[in-house]
C-alpha cells in the first residue's frame, strides 16, 4: 500500500461543530499533526485523548510564512513516506482545509508526484460562522481576500467583503490603508474575533480609520466590509470610468458625446496632450492631475468608439500594453540583466525587433527611419529622424560639422531672400536651416522641442512685463514706440537674468 495523508478541518473554533467522521478520524489515526495548537478546539481534543504533534516551532525557526508552509508540507510528505506500510497520518488544520490554507495547497500539488494518497475531509469554515454571525447572504455578491495580499484594485464595494488572516495591528494597518483607497475614513467596518466560539467571540463595529487602533487581533480575526451600491465608492476605479464613458456614448447619454467620431475629436487628443505638457513645464502637480484626467478621457472615448463597433475594448488596450511592458523588460520580469539605463534601452530595442519577427516582419529589411509617427511636430520629428540615422553611422563626426552646416544653410537662406526667390523656395531654405539646427540639439544632448518651449516661455514672460509696465504708465503696446518697448525689454532681461541673457 502507498503512503497516505488525510487532512481534516478543525472548524472555526467550536468543538461541538466537529463532524462525527472527523472525530473518528482523529481518534483512530496512528499519528496526528496539527499546524498549530493555537486553536480553541485543541483543548477539547486533548480531553478526548487525541495525541497531537504541532508545527508551532516552525513559525519560530523560519522568517516568512511561505517558508513555514513549505517546511510543513515537506515534513508531512517525508513522514508519510517513512511510514511506508500504508499507515495513515492525519494533518489537522484550523477551519476548512480548502479555505485559506496554504499547506494544503502545497500538499495537493506535491502528493500525487510522490505517489502519496491524499484525502481531504472538510470542516466548518470561518466563512460559515461569518455568514451567520455577521448576518449577510453571500449570494448577494461576496469576495474573500487575504490581508497579506490585499490591494485596492481587488476591492469591489458592490460585494460583501471578508478579509482574513488579520493577525495583528500591523496587518490591520495595511488593510486600513488599502481600504482607504476606496472607502471614506468614516465608513463603518466590522472586526470579528473568534466568531462562533463561546466565551471568546467579539464583534466590533468601528469607523475605518480606527481599524488599527483596537486590540484583540489574532489567528481567528477577520474584517468585514458590508456591500454598498453607492456609486461614489467606485469613483476611484477604472471600471467606473469605463462605465461612465459608455453611458455618455449611449442612446440615453449626451448628444454631443454620442455624435463624436475619431476624426471629430482628433484635435482634442493633441490639445489635451499639450495641456499636460504645460503643467509639466509649470511644475504644477494639482493642475497636472486634472489635465491627465482630460487626456485619459480622450483615450477612453476613442476606445469606446471601437468597442461599439466590436473591434476592441479599452481592456484589450490595457492587456496589450501590459503584455508589451512585460515582454520589453526582460531585465525586470525575466532573467536578463541591465546594469544601467543604456543597457535597459538596448533590451527594449532588442525585444521590439523580436516582436516584429514574431509578426512575420524582418527587422533587417525595415528602413532605419521606421517607427516615427507621421504627424509628430516637425521639430521633434527632425530630431528623431536624425537620431535614427545616426544609429547606422549617418552622422557628423562632431558638432563642428553641424555648425558648418548651419552656417551653410543660413547663407543659402540669405541668398534666397536677397535674390527675391519665391516664398516657397525661401521656405524650403528655412526648413533646411531648422533641420540643421535640430542636429545641433542632438549633439549637445538637448531636446530641441523643449529648448524652444523654454525660449517661448521666456519670451512670453518678458513681453508681458513690457505690457504691465506700459499699463502702469497709462499706455499700451499699440500706442508705444519700438524704442520705448526696447528699453522695457532690456529691463525685463535684467530682472529675469542678471547676466542680461540674449533676447530670443
Amino acid at each position: 500500500m502507498s503512503a497516505a495523508i488525510t487532512v481534516v478541518g478543525l472548524g472555526s473554533g467550536n468543538p461541538d461543530r466537529l463532524t462525527l467522521g472527523i472525530m473518528k478520524t482523529l481518534q483512530h489515526a496512528a499519528k496526528v499533526y496539527v499546524r498549530t495548537l493555537s486553536h480553541p478546539v485543541i483543548t477539547a481534543l486533548e480531553e478526548l485523548g487525541v495525541k497531537m504533534e504541532s508545527f508551532d516551532q516552525a513559525y519560530e525557526s523560519h522568517d516568512t510564512f511561505p517558508e513555514v508552509y513549505d517546511y510543513i508540507a515537506s515534513a508531512l510528505i517525508q513522514t508519510s513516506q517513512a511510514e511506508g506500510d500504508g499507515s495513515e497520518i492525519v494533518y489537522a488544520v484550523p477551519g476548512h482545509p480548502m479555505v485559506a490554507e496554504a499547506t494544503v495547497k502545497l500538499l495537493r500539488e506535491r502528493c500525487s508526484k510522490q505517489n502519496i494518497s491524499l484525502t481531504v475531509l472538510g470542516g466548518e469554515s470561518f466563512l460559515d460562522e461569518a455568514f451567520v454571525r455577521l448576518g449577510f447572504d453571500p449570494i448577494e455578491g461576496f469576495q474573500l481576500l487575504d490581508a497579506a495580499e490585499l490591494r485596492s484594485s481587488l476591492i469591489q464595494p458592490q460585494l460583501h467583503t471578508l478579509i482574513g488572516q488579520v493577525y495583528d495591528m500591523f496587518t490591520a494597518s495595511e488593510v486600513k490603508l488599502a481600504l482607504m483607497e476606496i472607502y471614506p475614513d468614516e465608513y463603518e467596518v466590522i472586526v470579528g474575533h473568534a466568531l462562533g466560539v463561546e466565551g471568546e467571540e467579539s464583534i466590533v463595529r468601528i469607523p475605518l480609520y480606527e481599524l488599527d487602533r483596537i486590540e484583540g487581533y489574532g489567528n481567528l480575526s477577520l474584517v468585514y466590509v458590508p456591500r454598498s451600491d453607492d456609486d461614489q465608492l467606485r469613483q476611484r476605479t477604472f471600471a467606473r470610468l469605463h462605465e461612465i464613458v459608455g453611458i455618455l456614448r449611449s442612446p440615453e447619454g449626451c448628444p454631443w458625446d454620442r455624435d463624436q467620431t475619431h476624426e471629430s475629436i482628433r484635435k482634442n487628443l493633441i490639445e489635451e496632450t499639450y495641456e499636460v505638457l504645460e503643467t509639466i513645464d509649470e511644475d504644477d502637480p494639482e493642475h497636472m492631475q486634472e489635465e491627465l484626467g482630460d487626456l485619459l478621457l480622450q483615450i477612453l472615448l476613442h476606445a469606446q468608439m471601437e468597442e461599439e463597433l466590436g473591434t476592441f475594448t479599452v481592456y484589450d488596450v490595457i492587456q496589450g500594453l501590459n503584455d508589451k511592458l512585460i515582454f520589453r523588460h526582460p531585465h525586470v520580469f525575466g532573467e536578463n540583466f541591465a546594469k544601467d539605463a543604456e543597457a535597459a534601452l538596448q533590451n527594449w530595442e532588442q525585444m521590439k525587433a523580436e516582436e516584429k519577427r514574431r509578426k512575420g516582419l524582418d527587422p533587417e529589411k525595415a528602413s532605419a527611419l521606421d517607427g516615427i509617427p507621421r504627424d509628430l511636430p516637425a521639430l521633434m520629428k527632425a530630431y528623431k529622424l536624425q537620431k535614427k540615422a545616426s544609429k547606422v553611422g549617418f552622422d557628423w563626426d562632431d558638432i563642428n560639422g553641424v555648425f558648418q552646416k548651419i552656417e551653410e544653410e543660413l547663407a543659402e537662406l540669405r541668398e534666397a531672400v536677397a535674390e527675391g526667390q519665391s516664398p516657397d523656395e525661401q521656405a524650403l531654405e528655412l526648413g533646411d536651416l531648422l533641420f540643421a539646427v535640430s542636429n545641433a540639439a542632438r549633439f549637445i544632448q538637448a531636446d530641441p522641442e523643449e529648448a524652444l518651449s523654454r525660449t517661448n516661455r521666456k519670451f512670453v514672460t518678458r513681453f508681458r512685463y513690457i505690457e504691465e509696465q506700459l499699463e502702469a504708465q497709462g499706455k499700451t503696446v499699440h500706442d508705444s514706440t519700438l524704442d520705448e518697448m526696447e528699453v522695457l525689454w532690456q529691463s525685463a532681461k535684467q530682472i529675469s537674468s542678471p547676466d542680461g541673457g540674449d533676447k530670443p
